[in-house]
């Protein structure tokens, strides 16, 4: 095999694995609010919405240190011991309590730093410029593909079922937990690229790897720790870097809405009780017409990403319009109490007599909308923090995490209509944002295009400048 099929198949491996893990961890976050109202234990105190906030907010203060735990075992062990973090929440649910609920609730939370943060070092890794956007694209349309699997048997095994019985929760989440161990041993399949067949950076990053390693047969501990402390300090100064702060804003948006079509907007469908007896199996099929959304967007956007010369602005602007599209349609479609109402649902109406196909055709636009901002900010952020691959991907997914953390812990108490004009505005505000992020970027890139032509050496200079010192790449970018 060739040394960029080996990255190729790298980056399709990264994804089964995703996908799998993910299967399971979003079916359960998608039903789990729905599982605990029908829980029968007065023992039991938990939350989803709550559980969700604590995952997401444990996950926002450890992507601080994210970067150091990859450093130190590298990022495949560092997906597969935080795989079986996941797993062990998903175990959770066919005996839970509350304390090993909002235990395991912790754990995931650290765990999901460091899985979010070595993916985005194997995705950097196995890339170049040229090919970044269709390798992201390609590694989310197989990572959303988790949206069809878990749901589909959510919508068969829960078809008519107006109450969520022990034996109906204890069957999926066994079935659940073993999908996701599944996940978590393809990691063990990916293979280290070549160094002779990387990009110059990518080269730096396998060197320093194999430096980590080294320094550790020598002097472990200092080894470790300075690398480790290194990585920590990377992350800070790329976080108050100009480009990483105006994206800020566009991640938030990310994160703001991500909790509405993984968490929320699943528990309004299944609250509603005028979409008749089968609402609690829509939540499946909402599901799969968000991964539908999702696949569609992270292949075609992923692909085009390659030769698109108007950048990336075009498709996050299409998908604020999609997301627009979407709010406005749920707002006319499902009760503003959706969110809060409890197990048996509300009989309240919206705007509009409620609709089914209305509200699988927004799960389908909320899919759409998130893969163009994802596969957006994935493709800019590994461009743009080529060298610092792994801090950059942990200082994204802490603001991402932090803004879903405080979704969901609004998401107790607000209705859906003051929710969706968070969302609105947020968006509005992270597209902005986003327009003038990679305008700075394309400037900032040209400009050092521009700086390396005029700086390369002649023919004599060149040949002088070989006699008295070796110029790694003789002055000229390695773009």
């Amino acid at each position: 095999m060739t040394p960029e099929g080996k990255k190729l198949l790298n980056i399709i491996i990264l994804g089964f694995g995703f996908m799998f893990m993910f299967t399971a961890f979003t079916t359960c976050g998608n039903i789990e609010q729905t599982v605990l109202k029908s829980f029968n234990s007065t023992e039991f105190h938990g939350s989803g919405y709550t559980s969700m906030a604590i995952i997401y907010g444990v996950f926002s203060a450890s992507n601080l240190v994210a970067p150091s735990v990859v450093t130190i075992i590298g990022p495949q062990l560092s997906m597969f011991f935080s795989g079986l973090l996941y797993s062990g929440y998903i175990a959770m649910f066919i005996y839970p309590y509350t304390w090993s609920f909002y235990t395991a609730s912790v754990l995931v939370g650290v765990g999901a730093a460091v899985l979010w943060t070595a993916q985005g070092n194997v995705l950097t890794i196995n890339s170049t410029d040229n090919n970044m956007g269709r390798n992201s694209g390609i590694f989310w349309a197989l990572l959303q593909c988790n949206m069809f699997f878990g749901n589909l048997y959510i919508y068969f095994a829960w078809h008519g079922h107006v109450h969520i019985t022990d034996k109906d929760r204890q069957t999926v989440f066994i079935s659940l937990t073993v999908i996701s161990l599944v996940g978590c041993f393809f990691f063990f399949l990916i293979r280290r690229p070549d160094p002779e067949s990387s990009t110059p950076e990518v080269t730096e990053l396998l060197l320093q790897a194999e430096s980590t390693e080294s320094s550790t047969d020598t002097s472990p501990h200092s080894g470790l720790c300075s690398q480790a402390l290194d990585a920590f300090i990377q992350a800070c100064k790329i976080f108050v870097t100009k480009e990483m702060l105006l994206l800020s804003f566009t991640i938030a948006y990310t994160g703001l809405e991500l909790t509405f079509y993984s968490g929320v907007y699943g528990t309004c469908i299944g609250a509603m009780t005028r979409f008749g007896k089968d609402a609690k199996s829509l939540i499946g099929i909402s599901g799969i017409f968000i991964g539908i959304g999702e696949i569609l967007g992270g292949g075609v956007f992923g692909m085009l990403n390659k030769s698109n010369r108007f950048g990336s602005s075009p498709v996050v602007l299409l998908g604020l319009i999609t997301h627009f599209v979407a709010f406005y349609l749920i707002f006319l479609n499902i009760a503003s109490d959706a969110p809060l109402a409890p197990e048996e649902g509300t009989d309240l109406q919206a705007f509009i007599t409620p609709s089914v196909a209305v509200a699988m055709l927004c799960s389908f636009l909320l899919g759409l909308g998130d893969s163009c901002f994802n596969t957006q900010l994935l493709s800019i952020i590994g461009v743009t923090f080529r060298d610092n691959s792994a801090p950059a991907f942990a200082v994204f997914n802490f603001i991402k995490s932090i803004m879903a953390a405080l979704a969901f812990f609004y998401s107790n108490y607000l209705l859906l209509h003051w929710q969706l004009l968070i969302l609105v505005l947020s968006g509005f505000l992270g597209t902005i944002s986003f327009f003038v992020a990679e305008g700075w970027a394309e400037s900032s890139r040209r400009a050092t295009d521009y700086d390396s032509i005029w700086s390369a050496p002649s023919e004599e200079e060149e040949g002088t400048a070989v006699i008295g010192s070796v110029q790694p790449g003789g002055g000229r970018s390695p773009h």
